[in-house]
C-alpha cells in the first residue's frame, strides 16, 4: 500500500532510497537515536522524546511500500533488569549481548543460511521487569531491521548498525549547532520537532 504524499513522506522515502542505493540487497540493519533539543536529554536514561519510535515505525512503512521483508524492534525490548539499571549510562542500561545474541547475530545470519535462522524481535519486558516469552521470527535473504533507542555515541554497538539516523527535536534557531553536536557515527541527522514536517541537516558517513 502506497503512504499519501506528504512533507513526512518524502522525506521518508529519500531516507529509504539513499538505503537501498548504498545496500541494494541482503539484510539491512537501521538503527535510530535522537536527543530532545528542548531539554537535552538524549536517551542514556532510556527516554527519547526525539520521536525516535514512530519515526521507525513511519519509515518501516516506507520500506514497505517496496514489498521489502521489514521488521521493527526497540532497545526498550532489551533493558536490562531493573535491579541493573540504575547507572544512566547506556552501557549499562541495556542488555547488549543479549540483542546481539538473540537478535543482530541470527538477523544477519539469515542472509547465509536460505533464510531459516531465527530471531527476537524482543527480549525483556520493562513493565513487568521480566523476560518476554520467546519468539521465533524469519525473514527472507533481503531484509531490513529498524531499531529505534540507539545510543549512537556509543562506540562500542557500531558494529550492530549499517546505516543510523540520529534524530534532533530542536527548537528553531538551534539547528545547525544540534547537527553539529549529533554522534559522528549517524549516517544522517534529522530535525524532528515537528513530525509533520521533518528536515534533513546533515548527511553524516
Amino acid at each position: 500500500m502506497r503512504l499519501p504524499t506528504t512533507p513526512a513522506t518524502t522525506l521518508l522515502r529519500e531516507v529509504r532510497d539513499e538505503v537501498r542505493q548504498r545496500f541494494p540487497g541482503g539484510r539491512v540493519i537501521i538503527a535510530i537515536g535522537g536527543r530532545d533539543g528542548r531539554d537535552g536529554r538524549d536517551g542514556r536514561d532510556g527516554r527519547d522524546d526525539s520521536g525516535g519510535a514512530a519515526f521507525a515505525d513511519a519509515l518501516a512503512e516506507a520500506f514497505e511500500e517496496q514489498d521489502l521483508d521489514t521488521f521493527r524492534a526497540s532497545t526498550q525490548a532489551f533493558l536490562a533488569p531493573r535491579a541493573d539499571s540504575t547507572d544512566v549510562n547506556a552501557a549499562h542500561l541495556y542488555d547488549f549481548e543479549t540483542m546481539r545474541r538473540v537478535l543482530i547475530d541470527p538477523f544477519r545470519d539469515g542472509a547465509q543460511t536460505s533464510a531459516t535462522t531465527g530471531f527476537q524481535l524482543g527480549a525483556w519486558d520493562a513493565a513487568r521487569n521480566a523476560p518476554l516469552e520467546s519468539r521465533w521470527v524469519t525473514a527472507h535473504a533481503d531484509a531490513v531491521l529498524l531499531i529505534d533507542g540507539f545510543p549512537l555515541a556509543s562506540a562500542a554497538q557500531h558494529s550492530f548498525w549499517d546505516f543510523s539516523i540520529w534524530l534532533e527535536a530542536a527548537t528553531p534557531g538551534t539547528t545547525t549547532a544540534d547537527a553539529e553536536s549529533a554522534p559522528a557515527a549517524a549516517s544522517i541527522v534529522i530535525n524532528n520537532l515537528d513530525p509533520a514536517r521533518p528536515v534533513r541537516v546533515r548527511s553524516g558517513r
